[in-house]
């Protein structure tokens, strides 16, 4: 199971084209949309730097940070306690292939 999607703003800032290329297969557009969000909602700041082509980083917020606290927190529990996660499903989908009676 992968770890919560941080793209590693937690460890600092990053450049646009570093998270870029830390997430395979995302295009520019698609990843500019899952950053408006997170933006909007006040847990990352974009900052655009004047240069030639214009430089432009992400970095998370303290509401940010401490949201990432917790949901990297979510993901260690569900990979350490996956077999649990996975017995539930197992259970689930059995219970729903029986037939309504």
């Amino acid at each position: 199971m992968d770890s919560a999607p941080s793209w590693g703003l937690e460890r600092g800032p990053h450049r646009f084209g570093e998270l870029r290329r830390s997430v395979d297969g995302i295009s520019q557009k698609t990843l500019t949309q899952n950053l408006r969000n997170p933006e909007r909602d006040g847990f990352v700041t974009r900052t655009v730097y004047p240069t030639t082509p214009p430089t432009v980083e992400y970095a998370l917020t303290p509401m940010g940070a401490e949201v990432s606290a917790y949901l990297t927190a979510l993901s260690a529990w569900s990979q350490a306690d996956f077999s649990r996660i996975r017995t539930a499903r197992d259970a689930y989908d059995t219970r729903s292939l029986d037939p309504v009676t």
